[in-house]
């Protein structure tokens, strides 16, 4: 038999943020505490601003019964001349039995006093409160507060608590809220309260009393809808995902509303406007003819017939963000862009001002031009980099933070600098995350690798080094870009030689720490198996040119089902040659040659080494029938001194070949 159980724990408005940011984890949690308690069963979980919610259509009536499995001591010292001593009796005293009712199993090579037993389920009735508890507790949404007199923290106070089971109330008293059949339905409703009697009336009396207990019904509720005014109304509506989620979590009956602004303000720069509309307000930018309009679309959570006033208010509260905005934006245009103000800002205790950060990137980037040879404008490249943070002095980017680059190039374009140095400016930060776009010209590439090695370099100077999981200041990220950015322009960026060509500008700091640091990140950027990248590095490339080249190289090799099956025999390779010096090597002569799989292997080898690259690689993997051959006539280690240093120096020319690509020692498969 099952039950149908019904969990609801309401509370004051979550916020959506933070709802977000757990949601993922919240059916997890459930699920552990189901597993915990032998109750592991199907379930739905749903949300809304106000609730979170649990429904198991079939709960298990008891728990799933459970073998237990105890071992005592060692029969040697549980009886003494046939009595059982103290450590027996306390055994079957743990097991809750008599003494005759132990039998004896095997454990780590000894005899020892053995228990088993089945131990049936208890009813599932008497867990629910404290798995309710459990669960409640479990959950994580950063910051958190106490309400009432309440020691217990909580995101939000909790207001009721419903549990159902068959219909009938689990008593549990949670956060000092007593559990009961009531649950709550719209704010705007008629009446707020309602009694429910199972699953089916609770979801009837929900959606009566204007709430949508489903968020992907809500969801898609919105998109219908926005749908529709596309057609009606001749826009397009920017769908942002992530603000469509925080939409979805903030409505229980949402509804897609069109407001507009004065025209006056789109002569603001498009992302201010987007930007003050999503994160202040939650709304939805609206385009037309591919430029921006004077609409926007709001979801309103509210239950009436007239919405006129919700649109009107919502217009209100967005002209007069725009207004300020507008006033920001004028301000600045007047003032211009001045990098010396950025003397009065820190960057970092022990890396100075923001001016000296930005007069360190102008030369990292007019070294990395010359280091390169990369042929940029030095005059525009050093423009660039001069203005680059200027704008971090605006009050637009005071005011908005996320457009801190964007804004500098309007301000720049409105004082007559050049395209070029204009792009630059808005793409120093990128690429911003793993799927965000590149600089898209060379002299914006070289401008966001100034930036992001300046951090690099000078953050590691002062001992700003991420640990674990940790890394507040996003230096892993900074490095990936760094990868990304270099492969995509073909800059020659060398793990060693770049960081020791800029090192001048820091502190004297360890470089060997940020070399790991480097590597490390390969693993990741690398979307391929651990150990080739590992072979690669092992080989001793430092350019992240050649390192990827090798990567993609070896990384198709290493798939083969062909490579996977005789890999053994270059294992042999790396193995028999382990403890020599390879740089010490003694030269092969053929006059030591006694057998035909010699000869066989060093020509087959020589042949290799007049190829290139990929050429090159394959015909030393293709060695491998030559070697089986070797290996199975040919004794390396032979009796006499001179064949025996021969063979080892053509075993370890042909492993040093290999390493010129990569350390085939380190491939595991």
């Amino acid at each position: 038999m099952a039950h149908e159980l019904l969990i609801e724990i309401g509370v004051e408005e979550l916020p959506a943020l933070p709802l977000l940011a757990e949601l993922e984890n919240i059916p997890q949690k459930w699920r552990e505490i189901l597993i915990q308690h032998r109750l592991d069963s199907s379930f739905e979980f749903y949300y809304t601003p106000r609730r979170l919610v649990i429904f198991h259509e079939s709960f298990p009536t008891a728990q799933v019964a459970e073998r237990v499995e105890l071992f005592g001591p060692p029969v040697a010292i549980s009886f003494k001349h046939d009595e059982p001593t103290p450590a027996a009796i306390s055994f079957a005293k743990k097991c809750g039995v008599h003494l005759d009712e132990l039998t004896r199993a095997q454990k780590d090579g000894k005899e020892v006093l053995y228990y088993s037993a089945v131990v049936e389920g208890k009813e599932s009735r008497g867990f629910i409160a404290e798995m309710v508890e459990s669960f409640v507790r479990s959950l994580s949404f950063g910051k958190s507060m106490r309400w009432g007199s309440l020691q217990s923290h909580f995101i939000r106070p909790i207001r009721w608590l419903t549990i159902l089971l068959d219909g009938h109330v689990v008593e549990c008293k949670l956060y000092g809220v007593m559990s009961g059949d009531v649950t709550r339905v719209h704010r705007m409703a008629d009446e707020v309260h309602k009694s429910v009697t199972g699953w089916g009336d609770y979801r009837a009396k929900l959606r009566a009393g204007g709430v949508i207990l489903d968020p992907e019904e809500r969801k898609t509720r919105i998109l219908s809808k926005m749908e529709i005014l596309e057609h009606d109304l001749g826009f397009i509506i920017e769908k942002d995902e992530e603000l469509l989620a925080e939409v979805v979590a903030i409505t229980e009956y949402p509804t897609v509303l069109v407001g507009q602004f004065d025209e006056q303000f789109l002569r603001l720069p498009p992302e201010v406007i987007i930007t003050s509309m999503k994160t202040n307000q939650r709304y939805f930018p609206v385009f037309r003819n591919g430029r921006l309009s004077h609409e926007f679309i709001v979801v309103s959570n509210a239950l009436t017939e007239d919405f006129s006033k919700v649109v009107a208010g919502n217009e209100r509260v967005l002209r007069a963000r725009l207004s300020d905005a507008l006033f920001f934006y004028d301000n600045d245009l007047r003032h211009g862009l001045d990098p010396t103000k950025l003397a009065s800002v820190l960057f970092m205790e022990g890396l100075g001002s923001m001016l000296e950060k930005s007069r360190r990137e102008q030369e990292i980037g007019l070294r990395l031009n010359r280091l390169w040879s990369v042929g940029l404008d030095e005059r525009a490249l050093g423009r660039a980099l001069e203005l680059a943070k200027a704008d971090l002095m605006s009050e637009m980017v005071y005011e908005f933070t996320e457009l801190q680059g964007v804004m500098g190039s309007y301000y720049a374009q409105a004082a007559g600098e050049s395209e070029d140095v204009v792009l630059a400016i808005r793409e120093q930060y990128l690429p911003a995350g793993e799927h965000s776009p590149l600089p898209s010209t060379p002299l914006a590439a070289i401008t966001a690798l100034a930036y992001k090695l300046d951090n690099l370099m000078g953050l590691f100077s002062i001992g700003k080094i991420p640990t674990g999981s940790k890394d507040p200041l996003g230096l892993r990220r900074a490095f990936l870009g760094v990868v990304r950015i270099a492969l995509a322009y073909r800059l020659p960026f060398d793990l060693r030689a770049t960081p020791e060509a800029l090192a001048d500008l820091y502190a004297p700091f360890d470089l060997t720490r940020l070399w790991e640091f480097m590597e490390e990140r390969l693993y990741s950027y690398f979307q391929t198996n651990i150990s080739v990248v590992k072979a690669v590095l092992g080989g001793g490339s430092t350019n992240i040119l050649d390192i990827a080249k090798r990567v993609a190289m070896l990384d198709e090799i290493t798939k083969s089902d062909d490579f996977r099956t005789n890999f053994s025999t270059f294992k042999r390779v790396a193995n028999i040659t382990k403890d020599l010096d390879l740089s010490t090597l003694g030269s092969v002569s053929t006059d030591f040659f006694e057998k035909a799989e010699e000869e066989a292997l060093f020509q087959a080898w020589q042949e290799a080494l007049t190829l290139t690259g990929s050429d090159r690689l394959h015909a030393l993997f293709g060695l491998r029938s030559h070697l089986e051959a070797f290996f199975d006539g040919v004794m390396v280690n032979a009796p006499d001194e001179r064949l025996r240093a021969n063979r080892l120096a053509l075993v370890g020319g042909i492993y040093r070949s290999f390493k010129e690509f990569a350390d085939i020692k380190e491939i595991s498969i």
